[in-house]
This record gives C-alpha cells, sequence and structure tokens, in this order.
C-alpha cells in the first residue's frame, strides 16, 4: 500500500530526527501518562507505533514489559540501540492495523502522535480492541482536526505538504465514534493546543528549499481567521511557531 510505504520511507529516514526531536522527546504528555495511568509491574503494556521510544522510555519502569512495534525497520533498530540499557523493552516490527499478537494480551496499549499517519484508522481501532484485555486501558495521543471544515482543511493539507508520509488528522468525534463502535469508552480526556517550533517541525522531514519555501507561502497566505486559530506567530517575514491540537483519550475496553 502507497501510504505505509511512504511512512516507511519518511520515518526511515528521519529516524534519529524523531529521537532527538522536542516534540517527541519532551512534551509534557509524558509525563501526564504516568499520572492518567494506573500502572502496576505485573502489567503487560504495548506501544503501538513506538517511534523514537518515548513512551516505551517513560513507562518501562512501572510495568512487567514494554513491547514497543513499529511499521519501519530502520526506525525501531535505531530506537532499540538508543534504549539499549533498558531490558524489559522488546522491539516487534509489525503494523498497527494488524498486529501480531494474540486476543486479549496487553493490560495497557499506548498510541502517541501516530495515528494520523494510519491510512485505516478503523482497522487500528479493531486490533486495539482485539488484543487489549477486558477491562484493559488504551491511552490514545494524537494531533486532531477540529471540527470546522476551514480549519481541518488547512492542518491537513499543511502536514500533507510537510510530511508525504501524512494521511488525515481526524476530528474527536470520528475517533470517538469508532472506539465507541468496537465497545472502547472514553472515561477521561484533555484537549490542548501543542507549541510547534517552526524550524524544528519543518526541518524533521524536508531537505530540499523548494520544499520548504512551499510550506512558508502556504502559512504565510492562509487567512487571518487561520493565522489566529493556530496562533501562528510570524517574525520579519519568518514563522516562528505555531499551535495545534491535540487530543489526550484515556479509554477503557468494558
Amino acid at each position: 500500500m502507497r501510504e505505509k510505504e511512504n511512512v516507511k520511507k519518511s520515518f526511515a529516514k528521519n529516524k534519529q530526527a524523531y529521537i532527538t526531536s522536542a516534540t517527541h522527546a519532551r512534551g509534557s504528555d509524558l509525563s501526564l501518562m504516568k499520572d492518567w495511568l494506573e500502572l502496576e509491574t505485573s502489567m503487560k503494556l504495548l506501544d503501538i507505533a513506538t517511534g523514537g521510544g518515548h513512551v516505551a522510555k517513560q513507562l518501562s519502569p512501572f510495568v512487567e514489559r514494554v513491547y514497543a512495534t513499529d511499521l519501519t525497520k530502520e526506525m525501531l533498530e535505531n530506537t532499540k540501540n538508543y534504549l539499549q540499557d533498558i531490558h524489559n523493552i522488546d522491539y516487534i516490527l509489525a503494523d498497527a492495523e494488524s498486529l501480531p499478537f494474540l486476543n486479549n494480551t496487553f493490560d495497557i496499549i499506548t498510541c502517541r502522535t501516530a495515528a494520523h499517519h494510519f491510512p485505516h484508522p478503523e482497522k487500528f481501532i479493531q486490533e486495539v480492541k482485539r488484543v487489549l484485555k477486558t477491562n484493559g486501558t488504551f491511552l490514545f495521543i494524537d494531533n486532531i482536526a477540529p471540527r470546522q471544515s476551514v480549519y481541518a482543511n488547512f492542518i491537513n493539507q499543511l502536514e500533507g505538504m510537510r510530511d508525504f508520509s501524512h494521511v488525515r488528522c481526524l476530528p474527536i468525534f470520528e475517533w470517538k465514534q469508532l472506539l465507541d463502535s468496537y465497545g472502547l469508552h472514553t472515561v477521561k480526556e484533555n484537549v490542548r493546543k501543542k507549541e510547534l517550533s517552526y524550524t524544528e517541525w519543518i526541518n524533521r522531514t524536508l531537505d530540499h528549499p523548494e520544499d520548504k519555501q512551499k510550506v512558508y507561502h502556504f502559512i504565510k497566505e492562509a487567512d487571518e481567521q487561520i493565522k489566529a486559530y493556530y496562533k501562528i506567530q510570524l517574525d520579519q517575514g519568518s514563522v516562528q511557531r505555531f499551535f495545534i491540537d491535540e487530543w489526550f483519550a484515556l479509554i477503557e475496553n468494558k
């Protein structure tokens, strides 16, 4: 499938950037994860689309074992090397939409800032339901699109220009419809504006100046209401930072 090949190419090329990225490595949501989850040292935790392994690293001291999966072999190998001193993490090459695990295997499942790369969100949620134990917990974090189409279209077009592996940021109501359809119930949630440093954000995925220039002009020429919604900060013609919507949801399998 073309979308998944794009994901593999993008993350293989940028594997180190996702380890060092301030957004991924030092996001405030990482510390919140432990506060939201009731972790026990007997638990098995699955981290779907682990990327740079930041969730696996954060939660590994509090569970028996972490199974860190990713679609991209080069990313997974690099992350394993980065976390080589942590001995209760297993690294498994796996597609989020077709997980290589038996039913009812995990006490906790996490997926952070990855699902907007998944071509079939319904297959992903179906797999979460299948491998999560009854009364297990799913902690889901992702960039989301606003309900208003003008803002949703902007962020998805912008991310698609900046990262060819981007598929779609879904609005919260679509995620909840999917979750509810599989008997997964949101019990706690938070929406926040996540700050992105423009220079780091664009350099993480783009190399060619002409590609970066297209993204810059797309942002600069956006309507004022869009610039205000995303709090786009320009200084002497340069984009400094902007803010996107992020959804943090604690979900139970009843």
